[in-house]
């Protein structure tokens, strides 16, 4: 028996590994061990830093490997790798501190720690590489934990590989009897992907002044958005001894949002935003601290002693995990007139009572050390528990007008609700204003009860802004060896816009056809000043505005992709109604007119065309007539001509490369019959020639779907279609490698299928990824194109708009330099671009270890700076943080005229 239960135990740990996912859980166990031989036996879970939690959930205790701090006001880091290689999620932070002997903690998540040491004077930095900040802690903060389905993201192919945890010592009377101290953090961390990635948004003002004796003074900061959607949870505010209240905002067509608003002298915890807020693209973030210089002599600057200032505003935010930022930053004030409409609660400051700043500068003077004495020997005591909530617990006592004796209840037979509505009801009296005046509506009895289950709690917090129904979070997944994607697609591959490249700001025509020359320069075509709408054709398909003339602007254009510089531009008095447009493999332009009836070949500097296939302005369904085509593809090998042959005739046809008639395949939809059948076509719209593959796929807009056939001999090989693309799919488009990329039409009236972009695996035809703008919207994307790299460029007729995206990969952060100084900054498209005087303060706070900012190090260099000028209440300034630093109905493109099997045309 005793065996059998042995040989269980064994198989439950086996199988508890393999659901954790370790990839090799002895060398992972055995670099923890090594890690954490030498701490002290006075830290609790130095000898079990990593413990499982269920299946697919661990716990991860990092803490500061029993230290003695030399002097006050020190900078200690020390780091942890991540017990995993693959993605995981921290959810819970759990705090191990007390701020009688630390002033604040900051947890860092990066791929390469500033020190390999047991710890190290975080002057050295923190992080080698870009560091972001998950937690913060101060004056005894309660724990954090984040809402359902809501995760920071570590490890994998993205997330940082290792913890850094920095504590700012104060003073360090209380290491007098060579106490060693283990201060921390307890993080819980799952493997269970979460659909929401957690991040965090910091605004902070690096310019402020305080002028000696001012009674009020502003520090305010804004700034645009320019990413997908966020959803603002939690805030944390945070000033030195002068700042009266920080107020933060979202502001949307002049309309300003709260935030959080909340004293700076109250415990600096995140607390919960009471009305969770979504961010979108190009709203404002804006935030004010209010100072007061009463008393001062001298003037106040943004720094880290007791002498200076600090403005910070910290959001806790989610977002969708597919255009997750983890980390961003605002340091200037982009529109200083505005902050003349702030609500005016932001100027009125939040009053705290005396004895209640007594209590959070520590205890009073004349007790400190007696106090700091007998808070120690209780940490000491509950070393295994959390931290010591004893005062925190009395000044919410005070705050919410408790007797001492009930809160103590709390404390030590605490029940679920107790700790965490203690914190967001505190949260719901700063946001009211209501700190001054005693609770007296209730007797006490109702005051428990006010306390225990009223306000929602914050470690339960609940997403209550999500994403769109339409947005999905499990993306569908190619078929586990099929295709030559999977490994780099498994679920992680994300387009998103390149909300920078200011290609969108071109004044363009209605856009038809893109295509990517052999540079890789983007080319449209677009209609200058001529539009298709129903007074275009009669009811044979005829022209009716030959009377314009062709089109007297340059109707193809070449640009640099990366900046939207204008290269070339080709095209004038050629072209009526331009459609569709590709490129081969010399660089020659084919394009069709569906006024003219024609195709076109041009060299990239020729006026004349070098081919022309078709009659001008006859349409016609025989070997030398085409009616509307609408694209061509050019074969690279053989260099064979094929056409889409379009709104009228429902074919493909092939031609020699010197345009000789060659076959012909496809027909019409008999709509009676249900379901279009295989090569029958209701607009052949879009071609994408896959030469890996020997096939020719088109987009049969009307039918809704992709058809995919042999180039030798147009026989049918498949067809994709997907019910997220709606009736119609407008475009397709072939990235060398694998993917397919397409885009749909809108929705029909009383339809929900949202207009978007798809990625799709070519080998599966599954959907790996689906993309929109956040800049204006699609109203008819009418073409797609996808480089090798999976830059993606999309044109809509309607919006006369092209469109970039780009993988998140592209986008990650990069070190640049800016006026010398190395900052951190979007690559491709940049967050917050700084200005020249925050570029330079902020490249000075950064410190040695350019992996983050470092206020201490910054502060450090200033004249007449002193560590001995700093105390536990004001100098938590040294918080590191990092700087990332309308087409109208007569310009439709409408209808192709009136037969049944002819719908709207563009």
């Amino acid at each position: 028996m005793a065996g059998l239960v042995g040989n269980l135990l064994i198989l439950f740990f086996v199988f508890q590994n393999i659901c954790l996912g370790f990839r090799s859980s002895l060398s992972v166990f055995k670099r923890y061990k090594e890690t954490t031989r030498l701490l002290s036996n006075e830290c609790p879970g130095s000898d079990r830093p990593v413990i499982s939690v269920g299946l697919s959930d661990f716990a991860l205790d990092i803490r500061m490997r029993g230290v003695t701090p030399k002097q006050s006001d020190t900078y200690l880091c020390m780091s942890v790798p991540l017990p995993v290689d693959d993605e995981a999620y921290v959810v819970d932070f759990k705090p191990h501190a007390s701020m009688d002997t630390v002033h604040h903690m900051l947890l860092f998540g990066c791929n390469e720690p500033s020190s390999t040491e047991n710890y190290w004077d975080c002057d050295k930095g923190t992080c080698k590489d870009k560091s972001n900040i998950l937690y913060a802690w101060a004056r005894n903060a309660p724990p954090t934990r984040l809402p359902k389905g809501v995760g920071f993201r570590v490890g994998g192919e993205t997330g940082g590989r290792y913890f850094v945890l920095q504590v700012h010592y104060g003073d360090i009377s209380a290491f007098r009897d060579k106490h060693k101290d283990c201060s921390g953090v307890t993080l819980h961390l799952t493997h269970q992907k979460q659909p929401l990635i957690a991040g965090m948004y910091l605004m902070m003002s690096v310019n402020t002044v305080i002028p000696p004796g001012e009674k009020v003074v502003d520090a305010d900061i804004a700034c645009h958005y320019k990413r997908f959607p966020m959803h603002l949870f939690a805030y944390r505010v945070h000033t030195h001894r002068l700042g009266k209240v920080v107020s933060g905002y979202r502001v949307r067509n002049g309309q300003w949002t709260l935030i959080g608003r909340q004293s700076p002298q109250l415990p600096q915890a995140f607390y919960p935003v009471e009305h969770p807020v979504d961010v979108s693209y190009d709203d404002i973030l804006a935030a004010r601290c209010v100072f007061s210089g009463e008393g001062r002599t001298t003037e106040t600057h943004i720094g880290g002693t007791a002498n200076d200032e600090m403005c910070n505003f910290y959001i806790m935010y989610y977002m969708e995990a597919k255009h997750a930022v983890s980390y961003m930053t605002c340091t200037q004030n982009m529109n200083p007139e505005m902050f003349r409409n702030i609500p005016q609660e932001a100027n009125i400051p939040i009053p705290v009572k005396s004895d209640m700043l007594k209590m959070m500068h520590g205890h009073h003077e004349e007790t400190k050390d007696t106090d700091k004495s007998s808070l120690l020997q209780q940490a000491k005591k509950e070393e295994g528990e959390i931290l010591d909530q004893g005062d925190f617990y009395s000044l919410l006592s005070k705050l919410l007008g408790e007797r001492e004796d009930v809160v103590r209840v709390h404390k030590h037979n605490p029940t679920e609700k107790a700790e965490s509505d203690l914190v967001a009801e505190i949260a719901n009296i700063v946001q009211k204003k209501d700190l001054a005046r005693e609770i007296t509506s209730h007797d006490e009895g109702e005051n428990t009860i006010l306390v225990r289950d009223r306000i929602h709690k914050f470690h339960k917090l609940k997403p209550t802004l999500r994403p769109p129904d339409h947005r999905h979070f499990s993306l569908q997944q190619p078929k586990h060896g099929e295709g030559n994607w999977e490994k780099e697609h498994a679920g992680d591959f994300h387009i998103e816009e390149a909300v920078e490249w200011p290609g969108l700001d071109l004044k363009l025509g209605q856009v038809s056809g893109l295509a990517l020359d052999p540079e890789n320069n983007l080319v449209i075509f677009h209609r200058g000043d001529h539009v298709w709408d129903e007074n275009s054709f009669d009811s044979k398909f005829v022209y009716q505005q030959r009377g314009l003339g062709p089109i007297e602007q340059n109707t193809i254009i070449v640009l640099n992709p990366s900046n939207a510089k204008l290269l070339n531009s080709v095209g004038k008095s050629l072209f009526y109604l331009p459609h569709g447009l590709s490129i081969d493999k010399n660089g020659n332009y084919w394009a069709t007119d569906v006024a003219l009836h024609q195709v076109f070949k041009l060299g990239a500097n020729n006026k004349e065309p070098l081919l022309i296939l078709g009659v001008a302005l006859q349409p016609g369904s025989d070997k030398n007539h085409f009616c509307q085509p609408t694209d061509v593809a050019v074969d690279p090998i053989t260099g064979s001509i094929y056409v889409s042959d379009g709104y009228c005739n429902s074919r493909i046809i092939q031609f020699s490369p010197n345009g000789l008639y060659m076959m012909q395949w496809g027909e019409g939809t008999e709509t009676s019959l249900g379901r279009a059948r295989p090569g029958q076509f209701r607009i052949p719209h879009s071609l994408a020639l896959i030469p890996d593959f020997s096939q020719l796929c088109v987009a049969d807009r009307e039918n809704g779907r992709i058809q995919c056939f042999r180039l030798e001999t147009g026989e049918f090989i498949r067809e994709i279609k997907h019910k997220s693309f709606g009736r119609e799919l407008f475009a397709v488009s072939y990235a060398p490698g694998g993917l397919l990329f397409a885009v749909n039409g809108m929705p029909y009236p009383g339809e929900a299928e949202p207009v978007q972009g798809f990625v799709m695996n070519f080998s599966t035809g599954e959907i790996i990824d689906t993309f929109i703008p956040v800049r204006k919207s699609f109203e008819m994307p009418h073409d797609v194109v996808a480089s090798a790299d999976k830059t993606v460029f999309v044109g809509d007729v309607h919006a006369r708009a092209v469109w970039k995206f780009a993988s998140t990969e592209k986008m990650e952060h990069r070190s640049v330099k800016k006026a010398g100084i190395e900052v951190q900054e979007i690559k491709a498209d940049g967050e917050h671009k700084l200005d020249s005087s925050s570029g330079r303060i902020l490249g000075r706070l950064r410190g040695k270890g350019s992996g983050g900012l470092n206020l201490g190090n910054f502060f450090a260099s200033h004249k007449g700076y002193s560590r001995k000028g700093f105390d536990r209440l004001s100098t938590e300034g040294s918080d590191q943080e990092k700087d990332e630093d309308d087409g109208t109905d007569s310009e439709e493109e409408c209808s192709a005229p009136p037969p049944p099997s002819a719908p709207s045309s563009s």
